[in-house]
């Protein structure tokens, strides 16, 4: 006997079943939540920053990428990312720097980020002869250091108006920024390279007094820094800065770019300067 033939029957989906639809209220709620995070952990805890100019110079170089963190002296207006708050004198948990310190600052004109170091601290009488610190009526030492060989390239390019004669070429060919580099130390102790080549106008400043709760900054690239010794009009800081204008420390790079890249990532491992990244910012100490 012959078994009957199965027959198969297709399947028809179910044309009234909607594909499920996107809810794009819960998803933007998310992002937005998403944002406010990291608005928050830039604000109160830490926030990576891009060094634009020579003013830090030897210690930080155009390129250069750091973590600033926002907790050491407290939080102000200028804390929060982007100041988008009214500038005002309130602070949270509000605590001084340290000589030496690398702070991050807000001109009273407007509301970029500055990067100086702190050399006067509120009650101190600083003044600066020849390019040199006067702090509390004595000279801050200056020792001379063996000139610094840095390579030129895109973000550096030694060029004879910033940097007249110091620019050489080595018999390989490779061509080298020959910077001049002073220690200097301050009264605590804490020690770092400076950068002074040259005479100019603020190689010299009349001795003034810091009000309380303020400090003066100054950039380490001495001749080509617009800090507390500059007025606002020349974009700089206009003498002390108040702590309400000081929105973290920095504290150590993560990378370095010379300036070679393109918008393609892949060519910015070529771009890495070698020996910058996770070095400490936090200036040692005589005795460390």
């Amino acid at each position: 006997m012959t078994e009957p033939e199965s027959v198969t029957q297709d399947v028809v989906p179910d044309q009234s079943v909607e594909p499920e639809r996107v809810n794009w209220l819960a998803e933007i709620r998310g992002l937005a939540l998403m944002l406010l995070a990291v608005l928050a952990f830039h604000s109160l805890v830490a926030k990576p920053f891009y060094i634009p100019s020579i003013s830090m110079m030897p210690n930080l170089l155009v390129g250069d990428r750091l973590v600033v963190s926002k907790y050491p002296y407290g939080w102000n207006w200028s804390s929060i990312s982007f100041h988008v708050l009214p500038r005002g004198e309130w602070r949270v948990l509000g605590d001084t720097p340290e000589y030496g310190d690398i702070v991050i600052a807000v001109p009273a004109n407007r509301r970029e980020d500055l990067i100086k170091r702190v050399v006067a601290l509120p009650g101190d009488r600083i003044a600066v002869r020849n390019g040199q610190i006067v702090l509390n009526g004595k000279p801050v030492p200056q020792a001379v250091e063996p000139a610094l060989e840095l390579p030129v390239d895109t973000h550096q390019p030694c060029d004879d108006y910033t940097f007249p004669g110091l620019r050489v070429r080595m018999p390989s060919g490779r061509e080298f920024c020959e910077l001049p580099l002073l220690r200097e130390t301050l009264p605590n102790g804490t020690s770092y390279l400076v950068i002074d080549h040259l005479r100019q106008t603020l190689d010299d400043m009349d001795e003034i007094r810091i009000p309380e709760g303020h400090v003066f900054l100054m950039g380490d690239n001495r001749d080509h820094s617009a800090d507390s010794r500059a007025g606002l009009d020349e974009n700089g800081l206009g003498g002390p800065v108040a702590l309400t204008s000081i929105g973290g420390r920095a504290e150590f790079t993560t990378f370095s770019l010379d300036g070679s890249q393109s918008w393609n990532p892949l060519s910015w491992w070529n771009a890495l300067r070698s020996g910058r990244a996770w070095n400490s910012l936090r200036p040692a100490r005589k005795d460390d």
